[in-house]
């Protein structure tokens, strides 16, 4: 059977006659949605005749028509596909499942969502600027096509060894059963022996926890990261155990920032200047011996006051004082986790109008999507990198030259 092919000279015609009678060019009316429809029926035809002449076994035959509806930034319409009797015709002008056109519009809607529009919002936007009548369930299946990206990206092989890693949660909430309930969501931010830095992946639990830390910690050890130089860490209860167990060669530092925040709690607010200035003297000293010595000062300043602030610094300080061991340019790298809290303050930025996600699931591809626009961002390595590579290689040596 001859299949009709696409008159050029007939589009163009049909197109300047539609034009000089005013009609619109995009839209349920538009000229420009019947002819992309024969257009692509035509297409659809030509496939078909390729694929009874490639059919194996053969015999294989037409077997009328399926139609459905397609939606297009031109406009939405009924669209004819050609069947086979073996149903073995796999269509690639439009695919069979397919409702939508061009991967630019899923693209949209998924930067949309991505920006922490609704889906009642993507519908409304979707219907200003494209004509589309776009329900939100539809715009869930076309987020849901993320899903699998997401799993493959969590399940990645990952590098042999970092320098750096930052371990932290953000916390959410969540519909769970009708309830809204809070889910914390694990990050790990590293830098790797090139000196860029990577998210090593997402996780999400009830709550956060070492025990939970440590089924993090067991998943990138089974993803290929046998060692870590430095884990910079809060002062989570347990924390440094969890990291221990799974690598024992890796120093834990404990953010300093986190521990003066912890330590004003107890001050009153008209002495926190001075008791802050009091601390640097500890955290800025130039080594361990003159760190010590301010800690002693300190004690003696505030300890009777302030028994609780200081106790967390005795109790912390094999943890708190490990940058010491370092050069400035690796301390200022490792001392603080603000580096994986800069990336927590841009998650927020985009989730801050969510009141409650749907399901983790949910909450999940939104923050991939961050996840991605963040890290397209990325660029060039840490400052003095080249310095700071030199003086690991010195300190860890064969530990740092490994191969990925």
């Amino acid at each position: 059977m001859e299949q009709e092919t696409f008159d050029y000279k007939k589009f163009e015609e049909e197109a300047l006659k539609g034009l000089k009678s005013g009609k619109e060019v995009f839209g349920k009316e538009g000229l420009f949605t019947p002819l992309l429809k024969r257009f692509l029926e035509i297409t659809l035809e030509s496939e078909m005749d390729q694929h009874l002449m490639n059919s194996k076994p053969e015999g294989n035959k037409r077997n009328g028509k399926s139609s459905k509806t397609v939606r297009s930034t031109s406009g939405t319409f009924e669209l004819e596909t050609p069947r086979d009797r073996q149903s073995s015709f796999e269509p690639k002008a439009v695919a069979k499942r397919q409702t939508f056109l061009g991967d630019d519009l899923e693209s949209k809607i998924l930067s949309l969502y991505g920006k922490g529009n609704s889906y009642e919002q993507i519908c409304r936007l979707m219907h200003e600027f494209y004509g589309l009548q776009i329900s939100p369930a539809q715009i869930s299946e076309i987020t849901d096509k993320i899903i699998p990206e997401i799993q493959e990206w969590q399940n990645r092989p990952l590098r042999n060894m970092y320098p750096f890693v930052w371990l932290d949660a953000i916390h959410y909430k969540v519909r769970s059963n009708g309830e809204i309930k809070s889910r914390a969501l694990y990050n790990i931010l590293a830098v790797n022996k090139d000196g860029g830095k990577e998210l090593l992946g997402l996780y999400v639990a009830e709550q956060e926890s070492a025990s939970m830390w440590l089924q993090v910690l067991e998943d990138l050890q089974n993803r290929g990261v046998n060692d870590i130089l430095i884990i910079c860490t809060d002062n989570l209860k347990g924390f440094s155990e969890a990291i221990e167990s799974i690598y024992p060669k890796t120093i834990v530092q404990s953010c300093i920032v986190h521990q003066i925040r912890n330590s004003t709690k107890y001050v009153v607010y008209k002495e926190r200047k001075e008791f802050t200035g009091d601390l640097k003297a500890i955290y800025k000293a130039t080594t361990l011996e003159a760190a010590e010595i301010a800690l002693d000062k300190m004690e003696e300043k505030w300890g009777e006051k302030y028994y609780p602030a200081i106790k967390s610094w005795r109790n912390n300080w094999y943890k708190l004082s490990s940058f010491f061991d370092f050069s400035q340019e690796i301390r200022r790298i490792m001392y603080t986790t603000n580096i994986i809290e800069g990336v927590h303050r841009q998650m927020r930025k985009v989730t801050k109008t969510k009141g409650a996600f749907s399901s983790e699931m949910a909450l999940k591809k939104l923050v991939y999507l961050c996840i991605k626009d963040i890290t397209e961002k990325w660029v060039g390595v840490q400052p003095n990198w080249g310095l700071v590579m030199s003086q690991l290689q010195i300190k860890f040596g064969e530990r740092f030259t490994q191969e990925d």
